[in-house]
């Protein structure tokens, strides 16, 4: 047997995989080169070192595994809707945006009382202090919105007419070619509003 072959059987041998008859060709070879012999004693010395160090492990009392347990800290359950939020960060982006928006809207609406006249040649109508006057025999020529205000109509609105936080009299002589929209509540206010911007990026 050669050296080189009887090297790599003292590791099997040593990990017990070795046959009967590739044991005694081992020990034959061993008895006959002191250099083999030499270095099969250092392995075994070595293979014992370890074995004895892996089974002299000190290891923790159960009482000593109980207190670093408790003393860990305790690994809090996420909420369902923390869960919820960081699987749908869209849908989540989206309602706090329409939630900021929504009371942005209804704290503007809340606050601003000013009286407020859109509509063209506004030249027409006669405001006295926050009742507004379209006196009969005067035309607007298109839509005419008032916020915030008393709407009182004896002439011709020849568009739409919209009365926000408000009240509306329309005389017997009045015409209004378009709608009359009455809007008393915030979210109507809101409707009214985003209607007119989808109906302005519409037709521009």
């Amino acid at each position: 047997m050669e050296c080189k072959l009887a090297v790599s059987l003292m590791h099997d041998f040593l990990d017990d995989d070795l046959s009967k008859e590739q044991r005694v060709m081992l020990k034959e070879h061993t008895l006959t080169c002191p250099d083999c012999r030499m270095q099969f004693k250092e392995l075994e010395q070595t293979d014992m070192l370890l074995y004895s160090l892996h089974y002299s492990t000190p290891s923790a009392s159960d009482e000593l595994t109980k207190r670093i347990l408790s003393a860990l800290p305790v690994h809090k359950k996420q909420q369902r809707w923390v869960t919820w939020v960081k699987r749908h960060p869209a849908a989540t982006a989206a309602a706090l945006f329409l939630v900021v928006m929504l009371f942005s809207t209804i704290n503007v609406w809340n606050q601003d009382n000013q009286l407020m006249v859109h509509g063209n040649n506004l030249d027409q109508v006669i405001i006295e202090g926050d009742t507004v006057i379209l006196p009969e025999g005067r035309t607007i020529a298109g839509d005419l919105t008032i916020e915030n205000g008393k709407a009182q109509i004896f002439g011709v609105v020849e568009g739409n007419l919209t009365v926000i936080d408000g009240s509306l009299y329309k005389a017997s002589t009045a015409h209004i070619s378009g709608q009359v929209k009455n809007v008393d509540r915030a979210l109507d206010w809101i409707w009214y509003k985003i209607t007119n911007l989808v109906s302005d990026v519409a037709y521009r």
